[in-house]
Parts: C-alpha cells; sequence; structure tokens
C-alpha cells in the first residue's frame, strides 16, 4: 500500500507543479500532510522521471520549465475461483483462491 500512497502524493504534487500552486516547501508539506524532508523526496522523484522542476522564490512555487507529462493509473481486480488470467504478456494460469492486483499495467498475483 506504501507504493500506492506514494503514487497519489506525486500525483497531487504533479498537478500543484502543473498550476504553479504549490507554496513554499514547508507550505506544501502542509498540503500534502507529510513532511517537507518527503516534500524534497517527491520533487526528487519527479526529477528522476525526468521532469524539468524548478522553484520561483519570489512566487514561492515550484513549476515546471520544460513540459511534463505524469500518468498514474491504478486499478485492482479480485479475481474469482478457477478464473483464467493473463499474466506478464501471455503465461495463463489457473489458480483456485487467487487474488490477483494490477498496478500501471502490471499484474502482480498473491496466491491465497
Amino acid at each position: 500500500m506504501k507504493t500506492i500512497k506514494n503514487l497519489e502524493r506525486l500525483q497531487q504534487i504533479h498537478q500543484l507543479i502543473k498550476i504553479e500552486r504549490t507554496g513554499s516547501p514547508s507550505e506544501l508539506a502542509r498540503k500534502l500532510h507529510v513532511s517537507e524532508r518527503l516534500v524534497y523526496n517527491l520533487i526528487e522523484q519527479l526529477k528522476d522521471y525526468r521532469a524539468s522542476i524548478c522553484y520561483d522564490r519570489g512566487r514561492k512555487t515550484y513549476y515546471y520549465y520544460e513540459d511534463f507529462r505524469l500518468e498514474v493509473n491504478i486499478s485492482v481486480s479480485v479475481m474469482s475461483n478457477n478464473e483464467i488470467t493473463q499474466i506478464f504478456g501471455g503465461s495463463y494460469f489457473i489458480k483456485n483462491k487467487a487474488s490477483f492486483m494490477t498496478c500501471n499495467n502490471s499484474l502482480v498475483s498473491t496466491l491465497t
């Protein structure tokens, strides 16, 4: 669940950067209900995804100085017994009492 929460936070911070309404790092931390340190880590994660992010001290906001698009899709599906599910691009499995979670077009299975 930490991964999903992290993706949600990245999406929130991206939206605020996109409209240039982040405020200072401490204000942004309060808006997201996280620590200031986590704000810096999230900014670094976006930079790892090649986001061109700058901070304007006069306007007190982060902004993108080059176009950047972040699309986060989260989907969770629970499969019933004996359902056939495609896993990792072509392998098929039939499992009893299996639950499956998809996230960003990757399928992760958890057998119970």
